[in-house]
């Protein structure tokens, strides 16, 4: 059974109760008037009969006699006396006259010893009458009974019409009632029908983004619309989220097995030539030098896989949650070994360390190994995309930031590049396969600034270079987080440089403005825009990576 025909039933059956109540009480309340009127007048005029004994000649014998007083109604009542001298069960020894023109009639009387002061019904050749029995006397032993009746036909006339209105009017309303509730229930219950097909077109998963519509009325439906649509919403999301979740682990897996894949190959290429040097038997220079080469071959496959797990075993930290410790420490040390170890990276680049003074005396709250995991990703980019020229490094201090810059004079990016680089496996394409990598560097990039509360800006321009800025929360006193990880422009629409500052709370970004072509600035989602007073404009880190370095 539906919640409307419920509904329905429920509101028709309290009518039901309420319609038999009200032509209850309005049928007793007239058939009490009436009969009361009727009681009343049948009292006065038996009140006024005069009754006595009366003496016959022929035989002689005494009887009671009746004589009705001269304002009797006769057209509607009518009388008759029942005598108990002669008999205790009762003889009629008069009447009124109009009794003899109604047809005869006589009255049914009772015995002496059930005489008493009564109103009864009587039905007499079809005729309907109310009686008024009255003993005589009133007091003592009876010796007769006067009975009074009233013409009652046209009262129970009126009362079976007021039964028949009163049952044809509830019935009729009630069906009325029935076809009305079943209209207004439907309607009021339209919003839960829509609510009905829009989760069963949201279960079958093709229509996640349709809404209820919203009622003009602000009622309890109106309310449970707006909650619904608001969890169909989170719903959406969650659906939309997963969905890309999914198709990022598919491509992450995708993408994970060619990279293994290769070194794989070449591995299992050089060990079949080993096998086949070797059953040749004879030792000669130039197969012990093949030997020596597939060797090679296989050892530095080895290691670019070994940095392919451990790349994606940070990177499953990250996706698990993991909280890098973080504790303060001195910037100006972390920044000095990154570069003396930056020396004897493999290059075609000349490295060039620039002023590190601004770092004198700045504390960070970091991690030390991480940190200088993040200076080596970029320092290994820079010596990446950059076959010949320079990669430099130096630093910067700016209110409550410190930034160390990496730059180079490489291949450089296109802005639709720079919205990839943080993507997973993600090599631009007129460079992958030129260089090596696996795709994953600013992929750790990203996830350890994010735990050191850092941000990062990019400028970069094809075939000039790109410049990375990372900047850093200055300890100074209480720990002041800063809002996100970002990308952010390099350059305000004044050109100055200046970096984020910790005393910035989370506002708007500012109007974008039109791209600088000479300062080649590229950030993921807007072609570029301005920074406000105190920090430069904040855009969202890009997803995955270039392995320029995502460069």
């Amino acid at each position: 059974m539906s919640v409307r025909l419920r509904l329905t039933l429920w509101y028709s059956g309290l009518l039901t109760v309420l319609l038999f109540a009200f032509g209850l009480a309005v049928y007793s309340v007239v058939h009490h008037n009436t009969m009361q009127e009727i009681k009343q007048r049948l009292r006065e005029e038996g009140d006024r009969m005069y009754v006595g004994i009366m003496w016959s000649a022929f035989p002689l014998r005494a009887d009671l006699g009746l004589e009705p007083p001269r304002s009797f109604d006769g057209a509607t009542i009518g009388a008759q006396l029942v005598s108990y001298i002669r008999s205790e069960k009762g003889v009629i020894s008069d009447w009124t006259k109009n009794l003899d023109q109604w047809g005869g009639i006589r009255f049914d009387y009772p015995s002496k010893s059930e005489a008493k002061n009564r109103f009864v019904k009587r039905k007499v050749k079809g005729f309907d009458f109310l009686v008024y029995e009255r003993p005589v006397p009133e007091t003592g032993k009876p010796i007769g009974l006067l009975q009074v009746a009233a013409y009652t036909g046209k009262e129970e006339r009126l009362f079976a019409l007021l039964r028949t209105i009163l049952w044809s009017t509830g019935c009729a309303g009630l069906i009325a009632a029935f076809c009305l509730g079943m209209f207004l229930a439907r309607k009021a219950l339209r919003p839960i029908g829509r609510v009905i097909e829009a989760a069963e077109q949201i279960q079958s998963g093709s229509q996640l983004g349709m809404r209820i519509p919203r009622e003009k009325a602000n009622d309890e439906i109106g309310r449970l619309t707006d909650t619904l649509n608001g969890m169909l919403s989170r719903l959406e999301r969650a659906y939309r989220e997963l969905e890309e979740s999914n198709a990022a682990q598919r491509r992450f897996v995708s993408d994970a097995s060619h990279e293994l894949r290769t070194p794989l190959t070449t591995i299992r290429g050089n060990i079949d030539l080993l096998e086949k040097i070797w059953d040749a038997g004879e030792s000669t220079p130039e197969r012990l030098e093949m030997a020596r080469e597939a060797i090679r071959d296989i050892a530095d496959e080895s290691r670019r896989m070994s940095r392919l797990v451990n790349d994606l075993l940070a990177l499953a930290r990250a996706d698990a949650g993991f909280v890098i410790d973080r504790e303060p420490i001195p910037l100006l040390p972390v920044a000095k070994e990154a570069a003396k170890r930056a020396a004897f990276l493999p290059r075609t680049a000349e490295w060039r360390v620039g002023s590190l003074e601004a770092l004198e005396g700045v504390w960070v709250n970091g991690n030390r190994d991480y940190l200088l995991q993040l200076l080596f990703i970029l320092i290994e980019n820079g010596f990446k995309y950059t076959p010949s020229g320079e990669v430099r490094m130096e630093a910067t201090r700016k209110g409550d930031w410190a930034g160390i810059t990496i730059a180079d004079t490489g291949i450089g990016m296109n802005q639709e590049e720079v919205g990839n680089i943080f993507q997973r496996f993600y090599r631009a394409d007129e460079s992958r396969g030129k260089t090596s990598g696996t795709g994953l560097g600013l992929s750790i990039a990203k996830w350890i600034i994010d735990m050191h509360e850092g941000a990062l800006d990019v400028r970069t321009k094809p075939g000039e270079g790109s410049a990375f800025t990372l900047w850093l929360p200055v300890v100074a006193g209480d720990f002041l987080p800063a809002d996100d990880c970002v990308i952010m422009e390099a350059h305000r629409p004044d050109g100055t440089d200046e970096p984020p500052r910790r005393d910035d709370g989370p506002g708007p970004v500012t109007e974008p403005v039109t791209p600088d072509p000479d300062a080649a600035r590229t950030a993921p989602d807007q072609e570029a825009a301005g920074a406000p007073e105190e920090r430069p404009d904040r855009h969202d880190f890009g997803k995955g990576e270039n392995e320029h370095g995502s460069h």
